[in-house]
């Protein structure tokens, strides 16, 4: 019999060292002859509990109380009885003496007299999690006595232990035993190990070993009288000394009294059963216990059950032990939500109970959810947690960002919802300082192109604010292709004027990163148009921004004057004071939404309105500049004076900005935002007539270009013969006459008698031209072309 139970709890060695688990620390006390100890698996290094008994005689009782306590630990399961994981028994020889040791390894646990010390709850508090931690000893009572007709024997403080999520469990075997009240012949001990139970813990028929009344009684009554000890334990602070302490109620709670008092009836039959205590005691009616239950049973409620329940649930936490949010309530949240079971407004308590946590904790217990939760398809969730990624997105990794979290939150740029767009917007602020550039350049910057143009116009002001803020996370070369392109191409044509205000404060935010020929020939000419926008804010900027800009402009002199011109050409707004205040404001547009008070010292500061006060919902503002194709102009464009200084690089990649790089310097027909006349790099343009005039005089015929005097670049000289023939056949016409009618050209292009090109005007053509027939054909061409230039006056 021996061989057989040594089998039964014997695990795979033959020592302690053999054991798969390093033994810690002892805990204070333990049941009975038990030793309880810490200690932690040798595979992970996960934590586990230790319980031992040792004795020198392998016919010792305890031993054999012990054997029977592992065999039925192994073989009862339930989510209130400790969690058996592994068993050994190992037998030691020292000299002529035996030793022989029983362990049991088990989910981690501590003894429930110390938890209750740590905890130090006091008042309500501690009501409710004692309610709790009954509730959860008396169903595992009620599955041993009614469901598998065990008795446990010994119910009291020292068998109950609590788990790291702060959950009761029941543990003690040694004394378990089939309840045999149905055999009407057997006559001895129904509980073998009895001895094992104190004096004080003993039921009445218990103490007088009165065998037959005990299976006369309902299988309940032994443990339900436990329930009772326990109870007294509980509240009173001290250990049961013996049985008449039962007696003194004086710390029971009134709403638990009657219960009390029916558990330790002096008649068996008339104990109360444990299920009966569960269900009838309103004492176990409390916040604590109904939400915990609640979350349990959270797949068998309705949707309109859970949203109401997840809505309250913020400030329900707030009125639980902290300790037992953090260590039950968050656990169960997190994994309703990883599972699909809760609500989206569960993610908005599962923050706040996070932020309790301190950053080591909440990168182990909330991150790992909240990561998983961005590949949901839940729009509600989805929205949700773009609304508080402020309250997480620092502590991602970089590498998590860009592998895990950007490619489920870019599908929000998409989105066909307005709002999810905008708030996938302005998650960018956290989440771009931690993407890789192969990312922002390959992926963020085609999206934010895309959103530039975007039909609500708070969506757009808000890209060219984001696009501000992020400017330094962008190299060099990005920088340079697409800052000035999508400020002044877009945002300062936008014809919402919020935007407009937007691009001429992300122009000054990030005016470091311009050179002094990009300040001069393309940010000034553009912002200063605004000073006259009809919009005062709008105008208000815009001085300001001009100002700044002249600034840099002047310190590039001053230095060059001074022989001082290293570095001269990258004079930026970053010296200034004024750029701090700006740089400020325009990030915290973003961020501070939603803290008046806040955003009212940045404005005051700044005498600027936030821009994203605006939100979705504004009217659309159709555009018409920003809307029409932008097409990269070819090398051949005539430009009027253009600065000698190197060109862009010709953008290689497909942002969404290389491709209307210098593309404000095209004429376009359809473009009718009123920009023609003011377009940088160029001055007023003449007629068209003069215009191919002038192209053909910096056309030499019989001598040597004049490169010296000529800024254009080479390529644009370089005109193919058929195009030549076209624009002298189109100017052909006869010779002037007295009484005809002067060209009809623009006042500022009109040619009077002190024309300086009349010095040098050719002889008029020996060969009659035919009209110009309305744009169509060819006139006759000259027979003998010379430079010069002629007054053309068309006959009536």
């Amino acid at each position: 019999m021996f061989k057989f139970l040594k089998g039964v709890v014997g695990g795979s060695g033959a020592g302690v060292k053999d054991l798969p688990y390093n033994i810690g620390d002892p805990y204070p006390s333990a049941w009975g002859s038990w030793s309880h100890f810490q200690g932690t698996s040798k595979d992970d290094g996960s934590p586990v509990s230790i319980f031992s008994i040792s004795g020198t005689n392998a016919q010792d009782g305890h031993l054999a109380a012990a054997r029977n306590g592992v065999k039925r630990l192994r073989t009862v399961r339930h989510p209130n009885i400790l969690a058996f994981l592994h068993s050994t028994e190992v037998e030691n020889i020292d000299g002529t003496s035996t030793k022989i040791t029983i362990y049991i390894v088990t989910e981690p646990v501590m003894p429930l007299s110390e938890k209750i010390k740590e905890l130090g709850l006091e008042g309500s508090q501690r009501d409710e999690y004692y309610a709790w931690g009954l509730n959860q000893i008396a169903k595992a009572v009620s599955f041993l006595n009614n469901d598998c007709k065990l008795v446990h024997g010994n119910v009291c403080l020292s068998s109950v232990v609590v788990t790291q999520t702060l959950d009761w469990k029941l543990h003690a075997f040694d004394v378990l035993s089939e309840f045999d009240g149905n055999n009407e012949a057997a006559n001895g001990p129904m509980l073998q190990y009895a001895w094992l139970v104190g004096a004080q813990y003993k039921p009445v028929e218990l103490a007088k070993s009165d065998w037959t009344a005990v299976r006369k009684s309902p299988p309940w009554s032994i443990d339900s009288w436990g329930l009772g000890c326990l109870i007294y334990e509980l509240f009173s602070g001290m250990r049961l000394s013996k049985t008449e302490e039962l007696r003194n109620t004086a710390s029971i709670p009134k709403s638990l009294l009657p219960d009390y008092q029916r558990l330790l009836s002096s008649m068996p039959s008339r104990r109360l059963n444990s299920s009966k205590l569960i269900e009838n005691s309103e004492y176990f009616q409390n916040k604590l216990v109904d939400t915990i239950h609640f979350m349990e049973i959270l797949n068998l409620k309705d949707s309109v059950e859970k949203d109401t329940f997840f809505r309250k649930l913020s400030n329900l936490a707030e009125q639980l032990p902290r300790q037992i949010v953090l260590k039950k309530l968050l656990p169960l949240l997190a994994s309703a939500l990883e599972f699909g079971s809760a609500a989206a407004p569960a993610l908005t308590a599962l923050l706040k109970m996070g932020s309790w946590l301190s950053t080591e904790e909440f990168s182990v217990k909330v991150l790992p959810t909240i990561i998983k939760l961005f590949a949901s398809n839940d729009r509600a969730i989805r929205v949700a947690l773009l609304q508080h990624i402020d309250q997480y997105g620092e502590s991602f990794s970089a590498q998590v960002v860009d592998e895990l979290v950007y490619p489920h939150v870019a599908t929000g740029f998409a989105d066909t919802s307005a709002f999810l767009r905008e708030m996938t917007l302005k998650s960018m602020l956290v989440l771009a300082p931690k993407l890789s550039q192969r990312t922002i350049s390959g992926s963020l910057l085609k999206y934010l192109s895309k959103l530039q143009v975007d039909e609500e116009p708070a969506i757009r002001t808000n890209t060219t604010i984001l696009l501000g803020n992020i400017a330094s996370h962008l190299n060099e070369g990005t920088r340079k292709r697409v800052l000035i392109n999508a400020f002044t191409v877009r945002a300062l044509r936008d014809t919402f004027s919020p935007a407009r205000g937007a691009g001429v404060m992300a122009l000054c935010a990030t005016s470091s990163y311009y050179d002094t020929n990009e300040v001069a020939t393309r940010v000034l000419p553009s912002v200063v148009v605004l000073t006259v926008d009809p919009d005062s804010d709008v105008r208000s900027k815009a001085f300001q921004a001009v100002d700044q800009f002249l600034q840099i402009v002047k310190q590039y002199h001053e230095k060059t004057n001074t022989g001082d011109a290293t570095g001269a050409s990258s004079v930026g707004i970053s010296s200034m004071p004024g750029n701090a205040s700006l740089l400020g404001w325009a990030m915290s547009s973003l961020t501070l939404k939603g803290k008046p008070s806040e955003q009212a010292s940045v404005a005051s500061a700044n005498s600027i309105t936030p821009l994203t006060s605006t939100t979705s919902s504004t009217s659309s503002v159709k555009e018409n500049a920003i809307n029409s194709p932008l097409r990269h102009v070819s090398s051949g464009t005539d430009f009027a004076d253009q600065p000698a200084g190197p060109a862009p690089p010709s953008p290689t990649s497909t942002d969404g900005w290389g491709e209307i790089e210098n593309g404000l310097h095209e004429d376009h027909d359809s473009d009718k935002d009123g920009w023609d006349d003011i377009e940088p790099l160029e001055e007023p343009k003449p007629s068209p007539v003069l215009a191919n005039i002038q192209a053909a005089q910096k056309r030499p015929v019989s001598q040597p270009r004049p490169t010296a005097t000529s800024l254009r670049p080479k390529s644009t000289g370089k005109v193919p013969k058929e195009e030549d023939d076209d624009l002298w056949g189109s100017i052909a016409a006869p010779a002037p006459r007295t009484s005809s009618k002067p060209l009809n050209v623009k006042p500022a292009a009109a040619l009077d008698d002190d024309d300086p090109w009349a010095a040098i005007a050719a002889p008029p053509p020996t060969t009659k031209a035919k009209p110009l027939a309305a744009g169509r054909g060819r006139g006759a061409k000259p027979v003998a072309p010379k430079l010069g230039a002629q007054r053309i006056n068309r006959t009536s």
